[in-house]
Parts: C-alpha cells; sequence; structure tokens
C-alpha cells in the first residue's frame, strides 16, 4: 500500500484516477470531495448498529461484527463499481480520519494490484483545508459584480458571459437558490453548508486570480447558506455593472424564468402567503387572485413594483463599490440578452486595460 497522502490541496483532484469516499451515504450527503465516488464500506444502518455495539456491548464485538461487514461491501465494490478498472488504477481513498475504513479498503485494492493511497486524516483534513482557505488564505481574482433589479436577467447572463470566456462565479447554481423568497421553487434542496462550501472552493480554485471574475450580486446569504466573509468583503466593495429593464419586460422574463410559478400553485401560495408580514394581507390577497387567474406577468409586476425594487433599493444603499457602466435593455429575450452579455464582455475587457 502506498504511504498516506499528508495533506489535502486542489492538485489531488487531478492525481489520482479516482476519489473514493468510503464513508457512509449520509456522512457522503452532507459533504464531500467535490467529484468524490461514494463507495461505503458502512451503509447508514450499518454504521449505527457498529457504533452502538461499540458503546454498549464492547470494542471487540464491534470490530468483529464491522470487519464481517466491511468485507461483504468491499466484495460487492470490487464486482460491481470497481469491476472495470485496468491494471495501474491508482485511486485516493478517505473516511472520517483516516482509519480502519479507507484503510481497509486501501489494503484489499493494494493486494489486487492497484496502487492505491489513503488521504491521512481523511475528511477531517479535507475539511480543514477547505476552512482555511474560504475562511482564511485563499486569493480571490478581481471582482466585478453583476447588478440588477430582480427580473433583469443577471442569471441568464452568467453562462452567456462564460461562453464568450469571461470567468464567472454562479453563486445562486452553487447554492440551488435563486436568492429570493421564490429562490427554491422547481429546485433541489439546498446542499448543507459544508456542501456549498465545498463547491464554492472548487468553483473558485478554477478560476484565474490575475482574471477579474463575474459574480451577480447577492446579499450574505443565498438562501439558507452563508457566504465566507472574505468573499462578502470583496463583494461589498467590488466595482459593479448594472443592468436595468422595463418592468414590464423584467415580468415577461421572470415568468419564463420561473415556470414552477405556473405549475405548483400551492409552492407558489405559500411563498405568497410568506409576504403578508411585508407587504399587507390585501397586496397578498390581491396576488393570490392573479396567480389563480393565471395572470402570472401581471402578478410577476406587481411582485416587482411592491416588493422587490424596494427592497433592492433599501439594500442597494447600504452597498458600496463603483459603477463600472449602467446598461439599459428594452427586452430580455434571447436577442436582448445577446445584446446585454456583449457589451459586459466589453466593460470587463475594458476594467482589464
Amino acid at each position: 500500500m502506498r504511504d498516506p497522502v499528508d495533506s489535502f490541496d486542489a492538485s489531488l483532484i487531478e492525481r489520482f484516477d479516482d476519489i473514493i469516499d468510503v464513508r457512509s451515504p449520509a456522512e457522503f450527503d452532507e459533504d464531500h470531495v467535490p467529484g468524490a465516488i461514494n463507495l461505503p464500506v458502512l451503509d447508514n444502518e450499518e454504521r449505527a448498529r457498529v457504533g452502538y455495539t461499540y458503546k454498549q456491548v464492547s470494542r471487540f464485538e464491534a470490530r468483529r461484527m464491522g470487519a464481517a461487514l466491511v468485507s461483504r461491501n468491499i466484495a460487492r465494490h470490487l464486482e460491481t463499481a470497481l469491476s472495470g478498472k485496468p491494471a495501474g488504477y491508482s485511486p485516493l481513498i478517505y473516511c472520517w480520519r483516516g482509519g480502519q475504513r479507507s484503510g481497509s479498503m486501501a489494503l484489499i485494492m493494494t493486494q489486487v494490484g492497484w496502487p492505491a493511497a489513503t488521504l491521512k486524516g481523511g475528511y477531517k483534513t479535507y475539511r480543514s483545508h477547505i476552512q482555511t482557505a474560504l475562511y482564511g488564505d485563499m486569493p480571490l481574482p478581481p471582482i466585478i459584480l453583476l447588478d440588477g433589479n430582480t427580473g433583469t436577467g443577471k442569471t441568464a447572463l452568467l453562462p452567456l458571459l462564460e461562453a464568450l470566456g469571461v470567468q464567472t462565479l454562479d453563486l445562486e447554481g452553487l447554492a440551488r437558490h435563486r436568492g429570493s423568497i421564490f429562490g427554491g421553487l422547481g429546485l433541489d434542496a439546498q446542499p448543507s453548508q459544508k456542501g456549498f462550501e465545498s463547491a464554492l472552493w472548487h468553483a473558485l480554485a478554477q478560476l484565474n486570480p490575475a482574471r477579474p471574475v463575474i459574480v451577480e450580486a447577492e446579499s450574505s446569504k443565498v438562501g439558507l447558506r452563508t457566504l465566507p466573509p472574505v468573499l462578502w468583503r470583496a463583494m461589498e466593495a467590488a466595482p459593479r455593472i448594472e443592468v436595468r429593464a422595463p418592468v414590464a419586460a423584467r415580468a415577461r422574463h421572470l415568468v419564463e424564468a420561473y415556470p414552477e410559478l405556473r405549475a405548483n400553485g400551492e409552492r407558489l401560495d405559500a411563498c405568497l402567503l410568506a409576504l403578508k408580514e411585508h407587504a399587507g394581507k390585501a397586496r397578498v390577497a390581491e396576488w393570490q387572485g392573479l396567480a389563480e387567474a393565471g395572470a402570472f406577468e401581471a402578478l410577476a409586476a406587481g411582485l416587482i413594483e411592491h416588493h422587490y425594487d424596494p427592497a433592492y433599493a433599501r439594500s442597494r444603499a447600504r452597498i458600496g463599490g463603483e459603477t463600472l457602466a449602467t446598461l439599459e435593455a428594452d427586452d430580455l429575450d434571447a436577442a436582448g440578452l445577446e445584446t446585454l452579455v456583449r457589451r459586459i464582455a466589453d466593460e470587463v475587457k475594458a476594467a482589464r486595460a
């Protein structure tokens, strides 16, 4: 078996053929090394049984039970997920602390002839690296905020900018939330805070720190996930490119961008009811009536004028950063977005000069 890898850094993801997480599915779902595959040597129920036996019966009985379970599970992985791996296959294996679970898998794989390595300290070593990077010393590229009121197409512009070679950081995509009370509609559940931080670290690690990166203007939280303070402070001070468009165009764009507004009446109604404290019962009742009538563009326009724009004005007043450009768009259809994205790319290029 190869010597354990003493520390974690981004290069390990490329150095090994696979990163194998042998922890239970529940542990893996909470957070894992980006790109890792989960080949648990104990599943959720088995891990709980072994832990109970360790505490309530004896360490020996727990180890005997665990050895039998681990052996069966590794055998199954050899016959399924690992059955097509070639000679010379070189994975990095980790568990919670880099102990028995990863060591057992690595020992057997080495006997097969695969030069497997373990990560010393396991997931805890990886997690320590992420915390140090995001809350300490990770260099950030120059940030330019893509700003604008709700419905101005900021989220849709990011992949278009990426296609033109502009660096982007999609915080809403990483957090699986679009940043408003309707932000979770139609999306999978948000990752854990640890999972969000792993995805954020990995995205930042792919960026060229010498080139500007476009980041959509957000608050310090995206849904329930919190941005690291270093990133948030850099965003607060960053220059911005602001996009403006008429309310009607923004309402049309929101309806197109949020098909869930039409598809899930119960979720929409729950979101509207959550605004009652801020908007008042009468206003919310009016919006509910528009939703029931299928007047979704009128509903979107009402939300823009009476909820989103006032909230944006309050938030914008608290944030600094110079405005590099204010770009007006008459429409936010495909042609309108294409025009905007080229103008934004030109502004980014000018900012680098």
